[in-house]
């Protein structure tokens, strides 16, 4: 069944009008980060791609021959940034949430708790600290289970905080909230997709003041209404929107005020219940890609291929393919070269064309009982795998699937693998790791 779509313009909560200084040169799934060479700003990197150019990233290593491993304060299951030689994380510490931040040796540079923490529903795979923070260079972002929103300087200096459960009530969620924020221009956008008043919301990076919060209608199957999805950002600098994937469809909201530009729907015609939206969609050019479903069940994972309409991306898009026979379930696609890569929840890799939906190729790690929840990294056409029990992979791709080392790590990981500086950044229940480039 062909999706649906519409355009729809609720009245959002206003804010008054504003101005914002965009970046320019911004390309459809962009980021408005202006990240220097080497950086990973946010959790799929500054192109919110989950890739990255450049040579030297590691091909093979081991648990004893890393750069520099560093335990942590407790377990966090979010994915470090690196940015200006540093790298920052969200931790439990002494029973609160904290930012802590490290340099590309290894030495703790600050750390800076904010609160009492909330535990997890999902003691495995979970924390106090599951999604990822962003910087723009001068601040980091994060949020937290328990409802900390905060910024900090890049020495650790509070800038601004809101406890959004005390706010907005609690997030009814039926595990651990996930969502990392998103940079645009001069706001940190969030989003709370739940079995409640779900709203997307954008407040100012410097003040901490909201600028506009808007309905985010969530009626959907049992679950399906929960949302974990980091959104994402399109658009030229001209007129860029915010891409919002849960509850079964998709819709853009204007930059500037948080208006609906458009929605999507029909990509679950069945009414399938139990579908939450945990992998979060990539762009590549005008296309969209975006996983529907979970691949832990047979036959109920599917892939859309979305177009954009316009430079913009400000009307409605085109459905332009779709597949039945591949997808994920945790596991947020990443692009590199114009190839998408899908890492499957027991290790099957697939090689997509977005702009046809035609699988070039597919392949699998080694297979094992644990699966895979932390999304992969192309760096340098090397594609990275963290699976649960540890086993980090690395593999040639491009043209072909090429194995090239298998990396037992000695604790579970969650996190998302960093490349950053020609380095490889793994986050562990207990460690931080660092592991060095490869000769040239």
């Amino acid at each position: 069944m062909i999706p649906g779509f519409r355009r729809a313009s609720p009245t959002p909560t206003r804010i008054p009008a504003w101005a914002a200084p965009l970046v320019a040169g911004c390309l459809a799934g962009g980021s408005l980060l202006a990240a220097s060479p080497g950086d990973w700003p946010a959790w799929r990197g500054a192109s919110a791609t989950g890739s990255v150019d450049g040579e030297g990233y590691p091909e093979r290593w081991s648990a004893q021959a890393v750069a520099w491993k560093v335990a942590l304060p407790g377990k966090g299951t979010s994915t470090p940034v690196v940015s200006g030689g540093r790298i920052f994380l969200t931790s439990p510490s002494g029973g609160q949430d904290a930012f802590l931040a490290y340099d590309l040796q290894g030495r703790k540079l600050w750390e800076t708790p904010l609160g009492p923490l909330s535990g997890p529903r999902h003691r495995t795979l979970a924390s106090s600290c599951n999604a990822s923070p962003a910087t723009d260079g001068k601040a980091v972002y994060a949020q937290f289970r328990s409802g900390h929103f905060a910024a900090v300087d890049l020495e650790g200096r509070v800038l601004w905080k809101h406890q959004l459960t005390e706010r907005f009530g609690p997030e009814k969620l039926y595990w651990d909230s996930g969502a990392s924020p998103l940079i645009a221009g001069d706001l940190v956008v969030i989003t709370r997709l739940h079995d409640g008043e779900s709203w997307v919301a954008a407040f100012d990076r410097r003040t901490g003041g909201l600028r506009w919060k808007v309905e985010r209608r969530s009626k959907a199957p049992a679950e399906n209404n929960n949302g974990y999805a980091t959104p994402l950002l399109v658009g030229s600098s001209g007129r860029p929107s915010v891409l919002v994937w849960g509850a079964d469809h998709v819709t853009s909201h204007d930059l500037e005020d948080g208006r609906v530009l458009w929605t999507a729907d029909g990509f679950n015609p069945a009414g399938t219940a139990n579908w939450p939206a945990i992998a979060s969609p990539v762009v590549e050019g005008d296309m969209v890609l975006l996983p529907v479903g979970r691949d832990d069940r047979p036959g109920q994972a599917n892939l859309y291929g979305l177009k954009l309409a316009g430079a913009e991306g400000a009307a409605a898009p085109r459905k332009v393919w779709e597949r039945h026979d591949v997808g994920v379930f945790v596991t947020a696609p990443a692009v590199s070269g114009g190839r998408a890569y899908l890492l499957r929840h027991r290790g099957e890799v697939a090689c997509v064309d977005p702009a046809t939906g035609t699988i070039h190729w597919t392949a699998a790690f080694p297979k094992a009982s644990a699966p895979y929840y932390a999304s992969p990294v192309v760096a340098g056409g090397v594609l990275y795998a963290a699976r649960e029990d540890g086993v980090v992979f690395a593999a040639r791709v491009g043209r072909e699937f090429r194995l090239l080392s298998e990396n037992p790590m000695g604790e579970r990981i969650i996190a998302s693998p960093v490349p950053a500086a020609g380095r490889l950044i793994l986050r562990g229940d207990e460690h931080l790791f660092c592991i060095a480039g490869s000769p040239r």
